[in-house]
C-alpha cells in the first residue's frame, strides 16, 4: 500500500508542475493539498517558515516565492481572489522541509524535492562544463591559427611562446604566463587555460581570433609588430573585463579540464 502512496504521491507531483520561461514551478495552493494541509491558514505559515529559511541562506524570497493573485470559484457563481505563490524547486524543497514532520506526503516531499533539486544541480553544473569545453576548443583552434599564421612571417616557436605570455600579461594585469602559472598553482608542463574559467578563455580567445584577423588584414610580420597588436587586444579584452568588475588574475583555478572530461555533454 505504501508504494501505491509512494507512486500516486509522484504522479501528482509532477502533473502540478507548470513552466514560464523555461522555470519550473508549482502554485502554493496546489502544492498544499498535496503536502495533506486542509486550510490555507495552516499551510500559510509553513510557507512564512519557508521563507525566512530562504533567507537565511542568502536567496532573495522573491525569486522562489513570487506573490500572484487567482480568482477562485464560490457559490452561486460568485468569484474571490485570492493570494498564492509562483514556488520554485527550491521554495518547494523548505517548505517540505519546515512542514508537519508526521504528515506521508511530507516525508515524500522532503525526499522528492532533495533529489530533483540535486539532479537540477547536476545539469546545470555539466552545461556550465559544457561551455568551458567548448570555449577551451575555440581557444586552441585560433592559437593554433596564430602559431600557423607567425610562423609564415618569420617568428618560430619560441618567439610564439613570448608573444602569447606577453599578451598574458596584458590580460593578467602585469603577470606573465609563468606568473600566473605559479599563482593558480598549475603545473608547468601544463596549459593555464586547460585551469581557467570559461570568461577568462573567452576573453583570450576573442584577443587572439583578434591578433589573426589584424595580421592577415594588416599584413603584420615579425615578432615585435605581432607581440604588440596582440598585447593590444589583450589590454582591450581587460578593459572590457574589468569595467564589468571582473579581474582574471583574481579569479580562482576551476578544475584541470581534462579529469572532467567524463562528464562532457554530446
Amino acid at each position: 500500500m505504501k508504494s501505491v502512496l509512494i507512486s500516486n504521491l509522484r504522479k501528482n507531483f509532477e502533473e502540478q508542475v507548470n513552466n514560464s520561461e523555461g522555470i519550473e514551478f508549482w502554485f502554493a495552493r496546489n502544492l498544499q493539498f498535496l503536502l495533506g494541509y486542509a486550510k490555507w491558514e495552516n499551510f500559510h505559515l509553513v510557507i512564512e517558515k519557508a521563507k525566512v529559511a530562504c533567507k537565511n541562506s542568502g536567496q532573495i524570497i522573491s525569486n522562489h516565492f513570487p506573490e500572484v493573485r487567482k480568482t477562485i470559484a464560490m457559490p452561486k457563481c460568485a468569484t474571490r481572489e485570492v493570494e498564492d505563490y509562483k514556488l520554485t524547486r527550491y521554495a518547494c524543497y523548505l517548505i517540505a522541509q519546515n512542514g508537519d514532520p508526521r504528515k506521508e506526503e511530507i516525508a515524500f516531499a522532503q525526499s522528492y524535492f532533495a533529489v530533483q533539486t540535486r539532479k537540477q544541480e547536476i545539469i546545470e553544473q555539466r552545461i556550465a562544463l559544457q561551455e568551458r569545453f567548448e570555449a577551451r576548443n575555440k581557444l586552441i583552434s585560433s592559437e593554433t591559427e596564430l602559431s600557423k599564421l607567425i610562423y609564415e612571417r618569420g617568428v618560430d616557436d619560441v618567439g610564439f611562446a613570448r608573444i602569447r605570455s606577453k599578451g598574458d600579461e596584458a590580460l593578467f594585469g602585469g603577470n606573465d604566463t609563468k606568473q600566473m602559472k605559479i599563482t593558480l598553482n598549475i603545473p608547468r608542463n601544463r596549459s593555464m587555460a586547460d585551469f581557467l574559467p570559461t570568461v577568462t578563455i573567452a576573453a583570450k580567445n576573442l584577443a587572439t581570433e583578434i591578433t589573426n584577423f589584424n595580421v592577415k588584414q594588416n599584413d603584420l610580420h615579425g615578432e615585435i609588430k605581432i607581440s604588440g597588436e596582440h598585447v593590444k587586444n589583450n589590454k582591450e579584452m581587460r578593459t572590457v573585463l574589468t569595467k564589468n568588475h571582473i579581474f582574471p588574475e583574481t579569479l580562482p583555478p576551476e578544475e584541470d579540464i581534462l579529469k572532467c572530461v567524463r562528464f562532457r555533454i554530446y
